[in-house]
């Protein structure tokens, strides 16, 4: 798997460009960067400028600010590194070494936090829960305890206030507008406290995508402003050069097309080699219960690939219903009967010139992981998170 720096710098850079000097975009290198390797990714888009990465644990971001060293940037100069997911009483010394910023939503992990921190400071974001009933604390009674508690420590400081959108990808969505309308009700509550975050942030890729989403209309940043904080949003997926489309939600006569999507560029290209070549007979059975019988003489190559490394067994062929494909020589070769453990054999019957020691696309280039995800029935991210090969810079 080779990973363009300079595509996922410029995919950055857009995305920054898009939201404007207004408001900054955490680069999100949680899940190893979507599949794409955080400790490749990290010291990348620091480079292009994020002063922030987004990892999902403890341990991940651990290795991320390892990674930064090694990239041999300057420890003044390293983002910030917020831990996404709620942390745990172990995490809590590793987040204090490697100064990283974690996410809390209860008066409970900011005890432990504080116990174990000492005289030490540390900075953390507080969620706020406004609908996705996952993680964060509710607006109202909840959120003046937790507040009245931060007021009296100096141990633990509030750097930040977030929230998630839980249907940022649809124009017009009527949960989003019930969301906004709690943030601001926790804005509030904070704005009455003695506390005063530096960051305000909310949303993700599609935030930044979506015309109709907080960041576009300048409520983030107005919010942001009330308290004194600059606002940010989270960009995953646009990173790697995907996004959601945009849905309508019914009755919604705005504008619902995406601002970035058609310029994204994807990051990732995954490759492998042709291991082996056979000529076949027509009615050959072909894998794994013989799902694929041969019409025709045949050629087909062989790619040490399958779904230990994260191809999809969906994407198997059989007469009936074609599956996936690779790219040999830029021309497709479809995939044919099972995708197997690490063994996947495609048609190269129109592509005569194909050899053992040959390259095949088999992501990137033309393919992308929709393509994959349309016939796996998942999403995108699901693909790229679920690919295990080694991954190079280039």
């Amino acid at each position: 798997m080779e990973i363009s720096s300079e595509r996922l710098a410029a995919n950055y850079r857009l995305l920054a460009e898009t939201e404007g000097s207004e408001t900054s975009v955490l680069a999100v290198v949680k899940a190893n960067a979507y599949g794409h390797g955080a400790e490749i990714c990290a010291p990348v888009l620091a480079s292009a400028g994020a002063g922030w990465l987004g990892v999902t644990d403890a341990t991940e971001g651990r290795l991320v600010r390892a990674a930064l060293h090694t990239a041999g940037i300057p420890e003044e100069h390293q983002p910030h590194i917020l831990v996404m997911s709620e942390s745990l009483d172990e995490d809590t010394e590793v987040i204090l070494q490697h100064r990283l910023a974690p996410v809390v939503s209860s008066a409970a992990q900011l005890q432990a936090l504080a116990h174990k921190a000492g005289n030490r400071k540390v900075r953390v974001h507080l969620e706020i829960d406004t609908g996705m009933s996952r993680q964060g604390v509710a607006p109202g009674n909840h959120l003046d305890q937790v507040l009245r508690w931060l007021e009296q420590q100096s141990a633990v400081h509030l750097d930040g206030v977030m929230t998630h959108f839980a249907s940022s990808e649809v124009a017009g969505s009527h949960q989003t507008a019930q969301q906004r309308r709690l943030f601001e009700q926790a804005m509030e509550q904070i704005a009455a406290s003695s506390l005063r975050p530096v960051w305000i942030h909310a949303g993700n890729s599609s935030t930044i995508d979506n015309h109709d989403a907080p960041s576009e209309d300048g409520w983030l940043v107005t919010l942001a402003h009330s308290v004194g904080a600059r606002a940010m949003v989270r960009s995953g997926l646009a990173l790697y050069g995907y996004a959601l489309p945009i849905e309508r939600e019914r009755g919604y006569t705005g504008l619902a097309e995406p601002r970035v999507q058609p310029r994204l560029l994807p990051v990732l290209t995954w490759k492998a080699r042709v291991t082996g070549i056979r000529e076949i007979e027509a009615g050959t059975r072909v894998g794994y219960n013989g799902t694929f019988t041969s019409e025709r003489p045949m050629r087909l190559a062989l790619l040490p690939v399958g779904y230990a490394d994260g191809l999809r067994r969906e994407l198997s062929g059989t007469q009936e219903h074609p599956g996936g494909w690779v790219l040999l020589h830029g021309q497709r070769a479809p995939i044919v009967g099972r995708v197997s453990m690490n063994l996947t054999i495609v048609d190269a019957t129109a592509i005569p010139a194909v050899a053992v020691g040959d390259e095949a696309i088999v992501l990137g280039e033309g393919i992308t992981a929709e393509d994959h995800a349309r016939l796996a029935e998942t999403i995108s991210y699901e693909i790229l998170c679920g690919m295990k090969e080694t991954r190079m810079l280039r």
